[in-house]
């Protein structure tokens, strides 16, 4: 069994129990919001994804020192993605806990700071990056390019990610076609060697099997995972990019994120994926029919 695969079926066990034992707790006023039905569901659910992240990895990283398993080579990008999910998860749940009035996008966001005034969004526009810029520090070479290029591309995912999280499970389906490409051009140059994914995807593996284990929940429109599970997400999947593609290929990676942040702010991406047949089968795939 390889990292990336152990790491997804941890990461959903954990999750899945997780929120079992959770979901009294959010079902408390503080974590209520009302959805796009105009019903009351539990928000920042995604929490749960990070803190599963977490479990999976200190029960790897145990099972490694006693000896009681072989050797894990996707745990140092797994305690990388935590450390990231940690970052990212906090700054989400002040965005999703304090509903910035009138704020929203890049431009929102700016005009706010223009004002003089810092709000929770504008607060992770700017210490995204940071958090970003903190964690693929040691993948940089003492390179300020690399830094800044890597830094760039964990935190315009995790906001691309978010950007998809408006209706039950798009963000995590959207997550699994994201990874299922990536795992492909990472995997295809190393056929000759066996079939075997690179341990730089385990990390984003196991972050995605913890949102998978809440999916059902979400698609029953129990909870939302917010800012607190869309961001992490994302940037999980940025830094499995800066772990296992080539420089061209990071590049381009971060030109397509910032085209697609850019047009964000002008085409509204539920308006396309429900104009799309094929999307809009996709957008409802899994979804209970409510009258």
């Amino acid at each position: 069994m390889t990292s990336s695969t152990s790491g997804f079926i941890f990461g959903l066990i954990a999750a899945w129990v997780l929120w079992k034992g959770l979901s009294d707790m959010f079902s408390r006023p503080a974590f209520q919001r009302v959805n796009y039905r105009g019903a009351p569901v539990a928000t920042s659910a995604g929490l749960v994804v990070t803190a599963a992240v977490f479990f999976a990895a200190a029960l790897i990283a145990l099972i490694e020192a006693m000896g009681l398993g072989r050797y894990w080579p996707g745990l140092a990008p797994l305690v990388s993605t935590s450390l990231l999910a940690a970052g990212f998860g906090m700054l989400g749940l002040l965005d999703d806990l304090a509903v910035d009035e009138g704020s929203s996008g890049y431009r929102g966001h700016v005009k706010a700071l223009m004002k003089g005034r810092l709000t929770a969004g504008s607060l992770k526009m700017l210490a995204g990056p940071a958090v970003a810029i903190v964690v693929v520090q040691p993948t940089a070479d003492g390179s300020v390019l690399k830094l800044l290029l890597h830094g760039a591309i964990v935190a315009l995912a995790a906001n691309l990610a978010n950007l998809f999280d408006r209706a039950p499970g798009r963000v995590t389906k959207v997550s699994t076609l994201a990874l299922g490409v990536l795992t492909v051009a990472t995997a295809v140059p190393y056929l000759s060697h066996g079939p075997r994914l690179l341990p730089g995807l385990a990390g984003a593996f196991t972050m995605l099997g913890a949102a998978w284990g809440l999916l059902r929940a979400e698609l029953n429109e129990e909870l939302m995972l917010g800012d607190a599970g869309a961001n992490p997400l994302g940037a999980a999947i940025g830094l499995a990019v800066v772990f296992t593609q080539s420089l061209g290929v990071r590049i381009g990676v971060l030109v397509l994120l910032l085209i697609m942040n850019l047009i964000s702010e002008r085409v509204s991406f539920t308006k396309v994926i429900r104009s799309v047949p094929p999307l809009r089968m996709l957008d409802d795939l899994g979804r209970p029919r409510f009258e």
